[in-house]
């Protein structure tokens, strides 16, 4: 196969995206196939204008500058190249290439229900209504979805409001760098790293700012659990620099002291926290699929996460789970106390129970094997490069007019 991958652009700086593209890419490389990328290049986005102005000269470049490049490009195309879009937000795009086989890998839809109004944790303003409208426009025009998971799916099947002509889910492959380590000696290595006391263990989450990875309500279930339990473990956060917020809630704490912010750590870093943490907590309000989860399961690390899609797809049977904290302070209260109790037990595990809840974990991640995933994507690949008479029609409905 003749593969062009659609990715994000360089100058975007996102992180998650372009592993996502370069996995697709070296995974379909080491097949055999032929591949190129196709991104827009920074040219109005490096002009001297104020940062408020930034975003919009990228815009520039990516729905004003790069169609006519790909329009270009298009003319000395093959035929049979497949055009892959690595995000359903790359959804302008999906129009220079829709009389053409394509298929596009949806991740999550949060952005797109947010700006319908759905999520009250994350209100979107008009320009932001409008922008993910012209998102959801150009992906409508699509026949071809890959998603990763089912609540992916069904979110995509609400907005598409018909049947494509393909859909399937394939779960991400999870990186091998994850694994179990000896703990004590994980512990011995980050307390040398970071001074910090973690001989004990220590509670863990991973995540960025973002609203739904919900890094205020781990805090506040770590204070509410040492205040109703009496216990001491340190809570370390891996992320991104801490908002003011976060900070406000957890500096106005009696444990402050106890609660450290890791920011700018290695993938090496990462893989040893979650092997050596006593558990790892993942309140998230909403995931386009959830990888901590399976990271921290790979590393033999017990999981604590939302009661909710997909976080439920993605740790099964193998993890601990509590309600989805309530947007109504109001019930906040008892999801503390619920929350407390569950971490309460996870931390007190029996040396038998904790193992059993180990040993889960590993059976429950297979399903994310990346071979098994590059190949069945690389299948999907065939199968839609294979509809030719499907493309061949459209081809002539555009030029003729429906028979």
């Amino acid at each position: 196969m003749r593969i062009v991958f659609f990715t994000h652009p360089a100058f975007l700086n996102s992180q998650s995206m372009p592993r996502f593209a370069t996995m697709l890419a070296e995974g379909m490389k080491g097949k055999g196939h032929e591949v190129e990328l196709w991104n827009p290049e920074a040219f109005f986005y490096k002009a001297p204008v104020p940062d408020k102005l930034k975003k919009w000269m990228g815009y520039l470049d990516q729905f004003i500058a790069f169609p006519l490049k790909v329009r270009k490009a298009l003319k000395q195309q093959p035929v049979d190249t497949l055009y892959v879009f690595t995000d359903h937000a790359l959804g302008p795009w999906v129009p220079l290439v829709a009389d053409r086989p394509h298929v596009i890998h949806c991740h999550d839809f949060l952005a797109q229900r947010s700006a319908m109004g759905e999520i009250p944790e994350n209100v979107t303003g008009i320009t932001g209504r409008k922008y993910q409208e012209f998102i959801r426009n150009g992906y409508k025009r699509g026949q071809n979805f890959i998603s990763v998971s089912k609540k992916t799916e069904q979110d995509l099947l609400f907005f598409l409001n018909r049947k494509p002509r393909f859909s399937t889910v394939i779960y991400n492959g999870l990186n091998s760098g994850f694994q179990p380590l000896q703990p004590q000696r994980v512990r011995q290595s980050i307390q040398a790293e970071t001074g910090i006391d973690v001989s004990n263990g220590y509670l863990l989450h991973v995540g960025g700012n973002q609203w739904y990875k919900n890094r205020v309500g781990v805090v506040k279930i770590y204070k509410e659990w040492r205040a109703q339990y009496q216990q001491r473990l340190p809570l370390l956060l891996i992320g991104a620099a801490p908002t003011a917020g976060l900070l406000e809630e957890a500096s106005a704490s009696d444990y402050s002291e106890d609660i450290y912010f890791l920011v700018g750590k290695g993938d090496d870093f990462v893989q040893n926290a979650y092997a050596g943490a006593t558990l790892f907590l993942f309140p998230s309000l909403a995931e386009g699929f959830g990888w901590p989860i399976a990271e921290a399961m790979a590393s033999g690390c017990p999981v604590i996460t939302t009661n909710e899609a997909p976080m439920t797809e993605v740790g099964g049977i193998a993890a601990s789970y509590i309600p989805k904290m309530p947007h109504d302070t109001a019930e906040l209260r008892e999801w503390l106390k619920i929350a407390a109790k569950v971490l309460q037990e996870t931390v007190n595990l029996s040396v038998e129970a904790r193992e059993a809840i180990i040993n889960s974990g590993y059976l429950n991640i297979k399903k994310f094997d990346l071979d098994q995933a590059l190949n069945l994507v690389e299948q999907a690949y065939q199968n839609i490069l294979a509809d030719k008479q499907f493309y061949e029609s459209v081809i002539r409905d555009r030029k003729y007019g429906p028979s």
